[in-house]
């Protein structure tokens, strides 16, 4: 079969030398954007924000496989009516994932930024230690990533708390499901992390109505999407005191503009998008295996991480 490899932003050569490899029976080819008419038809892709000529010029594609695990910028698009896409299951995100949310709120929760700038500044501090039954820490989105992360949370004993869109039930986690209880699974979170798929229902849904439902000084992290935020409101709560910090990873504007008040706010932390990365080597092997059983005649919405293009994830 015919491969097409259109991943914006990504050199190519290492990806197709690991990808030929694992599909030798198979020709792959990168995408030649300037001069589309040379590139032959394909029935597969390897994509990451592909631009909407690619779509255009290859309307027989019959399954996309995303070269990570967010599909917003992907249906956005104008995709071919029958075009089933693939995203990644994990491939090493969720670990990563885990231990950035974990040190953010450790980080937090510990008071370590105070006692870095106390020492900083000659002085040799000491505070009275948090009650961690009393800090429950909310997870918003409770797939792959999100369960990953609240297992690592229950291992420093933290009470953890998750909301979804759908009910859900995870062992050890108080859940919630939809806009009804969300107000309620808010009132329960000293600290609130956001790994949701974006989504038209999910987008915005960081704003002052639903953060003000957080206990007052409560601490919150976003490592999904910016668009999750808004960020003025945001900004606001965290100017109040409403919220005592934020940890954020994703912003609206990426790069974040060098001026942006977040990166010069005394209670946030910023990074640039790299709470999780994909990992080509395990990308890869799954990808290859996905289209393998694709290949083999196994229907692409029976293969794990298809994606609802109705629901967006």
């Amino acid at each position: 079969m015919n491969i097409s490899f259109c991943c914006t932003n990504v050199n190519p050569k290492a990806w197709l030398a690991e990808l030929s490899a694992a599909l030798p029976e198979h020709d792959i080819a990168v995408w030649n954007e300037q001069d589309p008419d040379s590139n032959p038809p394909a029935d597969a892709a390897i994509v990451w924000s592909p631009p909407q000529a690619f779509f255009d010029q290859q309307p027989q594609l019959k399954v996309a496989f995303n070269i990570g695990a967010g599909v917003d910028a992907l249906l956005q698009k104008t995709l071919p009516t029958a075009l089933s896409i693939i995203r990644l299951d994990d491939a090493g995100m969720s670990v990563q994932m885990a231990e950035y949310v974990v040190q953010a709120v450790v980080r937090y929760f510990r008071e370590l930024p105070t006692y870095e700038q106390d020492m900083r500044e000659g002085e040799w501090s000491f505070k009275r230690p948090r009650e961690r039954g009393d800090f429950t820490v909310g997870i918003m989105g409770l797939g792959v990533l999100g369960q990953r992360v609240a297992k690592a949370l229950q291992h420093f004993e933290y009470p953890v708390a998750g909301w979804s869109l759908s009910p859900k039930t995870l062992d050890g986690v108080t859940t919630f499901a939809g806009d009804a209880q969300l107000p309620q699974f808010l009132q329960a979170c000293s600290a609130v992390v956001c790994v949701l798929p974006l989504t038209p229902a999910t987008r915005h849904i960081l704003q002052r109505s639903n953060l003000m439902h957080l206990r007052a000084g409560a601490y919150l992290i976003n490592v999904s999407r910016g668009e999750h935020m808004v960020e003025a409101d945001v900004l606001a709560l965290l100017n109040s005191g409403h919220l005592a910090g934020a940890t954020l990873d994703v912003f609206t504007t990426e790069p974040l503009p060098p001026e942006h008040p977040f990166r010069h706010h005394a209670n946030v932390t910023c990074t640039p998008h790299a709470a999780a990365r994909t990992l080509r080597g395990e990308s890869v092997t799954q990808i290859a295996t996905k289209f393998k059983q694709w290949a083999a005649g196994t229907p692409a919405q029976q293969l794990s991480g298809c994606v609802d293009r109705a629901r967006g994830y």
